[in-house]
């Protein structure tokens, strides 16, 4: 996107601003059709009465006006049908276009940033919020332009029969259009806001029990966590009722007001009839015109609430994104040598907190392509901001991380990514098919390059059980063993067309069997990548070149292991 044009949830709107604005112009030739219908309606039952009553039926013009209902009539259909098609198209691509806006903008801040915010929070954001967003146009923004629009086409209409009528219509224009809404919503943002945090605590609550259930079962805790929904649920149905009492008082206002409004142009229009001023037709004309607005004018409350809780949602979802990165992108970045170059660790410092307690400290490491490393370390030791710093998730307080010589800051992030191959300490199994989660590493991969790597992971027999590469797999891998999902997210892994293989816990929560079977397989599958094992066990001679041990900040060599 031009630099000149902030990567904004507004900006998704102006991508389709010749949509929204055909949206409008269909939704106010519609409302201007129904609202000429009914007046010209009422204006031809009269004078067909009047005709009638005084026998003068034969110099009734009966076909002009009726034929004006029909056209009006069709225009009205042909209208409605299109601001309906158009309007949920643009909804649809609007809804699209905003989630796309959202992944792309946080997942840049992942995990760093989003990591202190609830899982469960993000997802109220990306379904509740963005669900109030994307349709506020047509909803609500969409309507209040098309009625602005009629209210000014209506007060000219009625200048143009009765100057005092258009007065009346101006003023009723006014306190309907304007004041009564004005009053339903003012000072509410504060409540809007509270409703809408509310709203994201109870989804909160409801994913992180659905989530949680086993754990929760297993710790006798169902009843605790239920109570909570309860509650939570409560406190939104109690903030719901305040909202709908509030569009009730508005609406009860709003009925006051059009009421005196009628009666106030019926008063008129029965005057200057009586007066000569207009006749009796244009003068049931003005009283239905006035009927007509009033009908369009009845949702203008629902609208500007939706505008406010919309705001309010654009807002929470603009809070989000708009954190500032942990890492700062170079303005000119240099570009990655093209040849597999050596890692260097050079007096690198780091604390999670300034002026904390550092748990990286004047670091220095060396890795060559191809070397074959293991990080060792307790719990707490620094391990995971080791990975952090070599993923450039952080930046370090002091020294520098350099590939082949360039300081990884003067890299582009997604260049120094596609030099790593991660496997993570929790790395998920994707519900889908085996081939889906392995060309998440590769999707260029053909079905032989996955097969070999299935084959080489000691996989293949166990994808060709499950129906081969488009075998399903379950949630969380939930049909495999824990050895078998680590290896497929190995496979996944190996895939990827990188440089460096960085293991965390690639062990963890396998037996000790299954663990030797997994690392000893690894020196002939890096195919002369080189390697950084994180992890606090153990590792079987022959699988690393050589060993680290992390402690109180400082790196020691533990044991040179045989290649």
């Amino acid at each position: 996107m031009n630099a000149a044009q902030p990567d904004t949830l507004r900006a998704v709107f102006r991508r389709h601003a010749p949509r929204l604005l055909l949206t409008v112009l269909l939704l106010w030739s519609t409302m201007l059709a129904g609202t000429a219908l009914l007046g010209l309606s009422g204006g031809f039952l009269t004078a067909a009465a009047l005709a009638g009553a005084a026998g003068l039926g034969s110099g009734f013009n009966f076909f002009t006006p009726s034929a004006g209902i029909r056209g009006l009539t069709m225009a009205r259909i042909a209208s409605r049908y299109f601001e309906k098609l158009v309007g949920h198209d643009v909804t649809l691509r609007i809804a699209r276009d905003a989630r796309v806006w959202f992944f792309r903008r946080a997942l840049p801040l992942a995990p760093a940033r989003l990591g202190s915010t609830r899982t469960g929070e993000l997802l109220a954001r990306l379904l509740g919020d963005i669900a109030e967003v994307d349709g506020l146009w047509v909803r609500a923004l969409g309507p209040l332009c098309a009625l602005a629009a009629l209210s000014l086409v209506a007060v000219a209409s009625a200048w143009l029969i009765l100057p005092a009528a258009a007065g009346v219509l101006a003023v009723m224009a006014l306190l309907v259009g304007v004041g009564v809404p004005w009053l339903g919503v003012r000072g509410r943002g504060v409540e809007e806001r509270d409703r809408a945090g509310h709203r994201a605590q109870l989804r909160t609550l409801s994913f992180e029990g659905l989530e949680g259930a086993a754990d929760l079962a297993s710790l006798d805790a169902l009843d605790h966590w239920q109570g909570r929904v309860d509650v939570a649920a409560r406190q939104l149905r109690a903030r719901d009722r305040r909202r709908r009492l509030r569009l009730l008082a508005a609406t009860t206002l709003h009925g006051v007001v059009t009421g005196g409004g009628l009666l106030a142009m019926l008063a008129l229009a029965l005057s200057a009839c009586e007066q000569g001023q207009v006749d009796a037709p244009m003068a049931a004309g003005l009283v239905f015109l006035t009927v007509a607005m009033v009908e369009v004018w009845a949702g203008l409350g629902l609208a500007l609430q939706s505008v406010q809780s919309g705001s309010v949602a654009m807002n929470r979802l603009q809070a989000i994104v708009d954190q500032p990165p942990m890492v700062n992108e170079p303005a000119l970045p240099l570009p990655v040598p093209h040849a597999p170059s050596a890692l260097q660790w050079d007096g690198v410092c780091f604390a999670w907190a300034a002026g904390g307690v550092r748990l990286l400290d004047e670091v220095s490491l060396l890795l060559e392509p191809g070397q074959r490393i293991a990080l060792r370390g307790d719990s707490g030791s620094g391990k995971t901001t080791f990975s952090s710093l070599l993923l450039r998730l952080h930046d370090p307080d002091a020294g520098c991380i350099r590939y082949g010589g360039v300081d990884l800051r003067a890299l582009a992030q997604d260049d120094w990514h596609r030099q790593l191959a991660w496997l993570p300490q929790n790395a998920p199994v994707f519900a889908g098919s085996v081939a889906d989660n392995l060309r998440l590493g590769a999707p260029d991969a053909d079905d032989a390059a996955l097969w070999a790597m299935l084959h080489r992971v000691r996989l293949g027999t166990w994808a060709q059980q499950v129906g081969g590469l488009q075998g399903w797999v379950g949630e969380n891998g939930a049909t495999l063993s824990a050895g078998q999902a680590r290896r497929l997210a190995l496979a996944r892994a190996l895939l990827r067309p990188a440089p460096i293989l960085v293991l965390d816990e690639p062990t963890e929560g396998l037996d000790v069997d299954t663990a030797h079977a997994l690392l000893a397989d690894l020196p002939a599958l890096l195919d002369g990548r080189s390697l950084v094992m994180i992890t606090h066990d153990p590792v079987p001679p022959g699988v690393v070149d050589r060993e680290y041990r992390l402690r109180g900040g400082q790196l020691e060599i533990a044991a040179d292991a045989a290649a």
